[in-house]
């Protein structure tokens, strides 16, 4: 505790005293450092520099609570006395400095109730830079040090800094743009305050009508939104734990390819799935020219609607539920399924009550995402809804249509946010109060039983069928961008690809090369961010009680609940003035990508984490390891499939993301996707499918490199191939 705060005090002091506290829009290396200019330099000087040559007065807590730490740190004091003062110094210097960089703006007072309260003011200042920012971290964990010495977090300095960071990060990333997006639910068209707007616009006959019932052509799009993700959940789900299951226990030769194939759609960015249906099943595609020609059949445009739709986000959300299952499937113990069947129980009867149960956790989990992702989705929806309307492209015409209203899509939202809460506790109460540890500190080297003959043939028909189609609509989608013009010109060609990706005298000068790259780096900064973090949220909920624990966990699915396109408008819409100015820059993509994409690696890692015995944890502690100790040793090397599906994800999301950040992108930060939606909205359908093309195939090399880095999780049983019948070498002395 005492070396946490010292370090961390010393941190912030010397970041308070050296990096320019406000943002510097041409970076840090253009302030002049030889002859000391930078210190009282108006736009780059560090705090201290501001308050004395500025008279900026209010960023005196940035110098001072890092002095009180460290007074604090190195003074003989008791151990609750050091506790106050750590606390005192983390947790007002971050008040203080949270309440004026929301309060004072560029233009002086930043809301209307302080200028009424205080009149006018000629104080300004701007978002902050390094400096405002490592000091912000460091009396975070300033203030996680006073924590845990006071005796919370089990007076843990390492469980208590994870704690108050992802409190911190999710209040400032997830909770306050949607706060401040969701407040305009209660405004008028005028902006004003006027609750009964929202009143007005949720009793909507539009959102809650039942006249389908009675012979209407649709329901509300409430009752359409929440059939559709309950299908979707429930088939990808099932569909998951059949390619789960199968990979595992199916006794393939060949498991790899199956593994690949279902991790596909993932990599593939929105519109190829919805191009590929529309090409096998739309009025003019393959099977519907096929059955008008053979049968005389017309089969319509039945897939403009709920099964276009469904099939759609089965194909397009089933990886997910595999990534969350695979890792389950992987940790469950044989001993108990050994057992079972030595009490003379045959394969059906111990899958169904005991191998079945004990997935119980990770089936709830991948329900819920499957669940939040089909309420989410607008990419799909918007291709092949047709007349079946849902609340994700009711919130995109609300914000971005011809009658443009704010207020009813951030009414709409809030309506997306109930529906995940509902089954967010639904789901907690399904899985409490029940035991699903199978992994633990006693020795393991049970076989994995095979699957019952029937599990393992309806999985084989499923996953044949699901292949089928998969490799159908790819094939089909992916032969745009070898022919000159889809539809009239099918002469093969590459001329796509090479005014895509040429490259002339050493230079990248392809069209596609600086949207391609610009998402590389952003995916790659902000993956393993995500990886991390998910992982230490889903140990830190697993593992330790505390106040608000439910709250916080809630608060990160606020993000992956609402449409891209809302995250979007209220990432710009809150990080567009000080203190956090982010607008128009990359680390304003990065955090859109990191705290969306954080609930994945939260639900896998607890998934993980419900079959992990607490007295591996409890056994670190004994021997005197801290939280850090039994976290790195102990539960890190178990959740490696967590990691994988946290990396895996995250990387792929933000490789193949439209909605959320093409509100975000400017001229210099373009995203691959959003240039592949440019040249579709253009006609440019080789250019677009040829840059897709590129996209899967270098999401699935950097996928393979992070399953080979990050390597296998070894719980020390058998291989499959140990099932094979040896005959037992003799044992010398034995009798015969």
């Amino acid at each position: 505790m005492r070396s946490a705060g010292l370090w961390s005090s010393a941190l912030a002091l010397i970041a308070a005293l050296l990096l320019p506290w406000y943002l510097v829009q041409d970076g840090i290396g253009v302030l002049s450092y030889a002859d000391g200019g930078w210190l009282t330099d108006p736009d780059g000087a560090p705090a201290p520099g501001l308050i004395l040559a500025e008279g900026r007065w209010w960023l005196w807590p940035a110098v001072l609570a890092p002095v009180l730490g460290l007074a604090a740190a190195l003074l003989p004091l008791s151990r609750p006395a050091r506790s106050w003062l750590f606390l005192a110094a983390g947790g007002l210097g971050l008040g203080l400095l949270a309440a004026q960089g929301w309060s004072i703006g560029p233009r002086g007072w930043m809301a209307p109730w302080l200028e009424a309260a205080f009149g006018e003011t000629e104080l300004r200042q701007y978002g902050i830079g390094w400096g405002g920012t490592v000091v912000s971290c460091a009396l975070c964990v300033l203030l996680a040090a006073g924590l845990a010495g006071r005796g919370a977090f089990r007076g843990d300095a390492f469980t208590a800094t994870v704690a108050v960071v992802l409190t911190v990060s999710i209040l400032v990333f997830t909770a306050l743009p949607i706060a401040q997006m969701m407040a305009g639910a209660f405004r008028d068209m005028s902006g004003a305050f006027a609750p009964s707007s929202a009143v007005t616009r949720l009793m909507d006959d539009r959102l809650w009508g039942l006249g389908c019932l009675a012979g209407a052509p649709r329901c509300g799009v409430v009752w359409n939104t929440l059939l559709l993700a309950l299908l979707t959940a429930a088939g990808t789900t099932a569909l998951g734990l059949a390619f789960a299951l199968l990979v595992t226990r199916g006794r393939l030769r060949y498991p790899a390819p199956l593994r690949w194939m279902t991790v596909l759609p993932i990599v593939t960015p929105p519109f190829i799935l919805g191009l590929g249906l529309i090409l096998i099943f739309g009025r003019s595609g393959l099977l519907s020219q096929a059955a008008s020609a053979w049968f005389g059949i017309e089969l319509g445009r039945w897939i403009y609607g709920l099964p276009g739709l469904l099939l759609a986000q089965l194909f397009a959300f089933t990886p997910i539920a595999f990534l969350v299952l695979i890792g389950v499937v992987e940790g469950l113990s044989p001993t108990l399924e050994e057992a079972s069947q030595t009490l003379r129980a045959d394969e059906r009867a111990t899958f169904r009550t005991i191998t079945l149960p004990l997935l119980l956790p990770g089936l709830a989990n991948a329900f819920l995402l499957g669940f939040v992702e089909s309420i989410a989705d607008f990419g799909n929806a918007v291709v092949l809804g047709g007349s079946f309307n849902v609340l994700a492209t009711e919130i995109f015409f609300a914000v971005v249509g011809a009658q443009a209203d704010a207020g009813r899509a951030a009414s709409l939202s809030l309506v997306l946010l109930v529906l995940t809460l509902v089954v967010f506790f639904l789901q907690q109460r399904l899985t409490a109060r029940k035991s699903y540890v199978s992994i633990s500190g006693k020795g393991d080297a049970g076989l994995p039983p095979p699957l019952p003959r029937g599990v393992r043939r309806l999985c084989l028909i499923v996953a044949g069928t699901w292949t089928a189609l998969t490799v159908g609509l790819y094939l089909l989608a992916f032969l745009g961008g070898f022919v000159e013009v889809w539809g009239r010109d099918y002469t093969p060609t590459l001329r796509h690809f090479v005014k895509a990706f040429s490259i002339e005298g050493g230079q990248f000068t392809g069209l596609a090369w600086n949207s391609v790259l610009t998402t590389l780096e952003l995916a790659a900064i902000s993956a393993p961010i995500t990886a991390v973090l998910g992982i230490l949220a889903a140990w830190l909920f697993s593992r330790t009680r505390f106040a608000g624990k439910g709250m916080l966990e809630f608060a990160t699915l606020l993000s992956f609940a609402v449409p891209g396109t809302v995250i979007g408008v209220a990432y710009l819409a809150a990080f567009n003035l000080p203190p956090l100015e982010l607008a128009g820059t990359g680390a304003i993509i990065v955090a859109c990508f990191v705290f969306r994409n954080l609930p994945v690696g939260l639900r896998s890692g607890m998934a993980a984490m419900a079959q992990i015995d607490g007295s591996l944890d409890e056994a670190s502690h004994t021997l005197g390891g801290g939280g850090l100790d039994a976290f790195r040793r102990v539960v890190l090397p178990l959740l490696r499939p967590a990691i994988v599906a946290g990396l895996t994800y995250s990387f792929v999301r933000a490789m193949t993301t439209v909605s959320a950040v093409i509100f975000l992108v400017t001229a210099e930060t373009e995203l691959a996707t959003v240039f592949i939606v440019n040249r579709i909205i253009n006609g440019d359908y080789g250019l677009a499918i040829s840059t897709s093309l590129a996209l899967i195939v270098l999401m699935l090399a950097v996928l393979g490199v992070m399953n080979l880095a990050v390597g296998r999780r070894r719980i020390g049983r058998r291989a499959a191939a140990a099932a094979t019948p040896v005959a037992a070498a003799p044992v010398p002395g034995a009798i015969a």
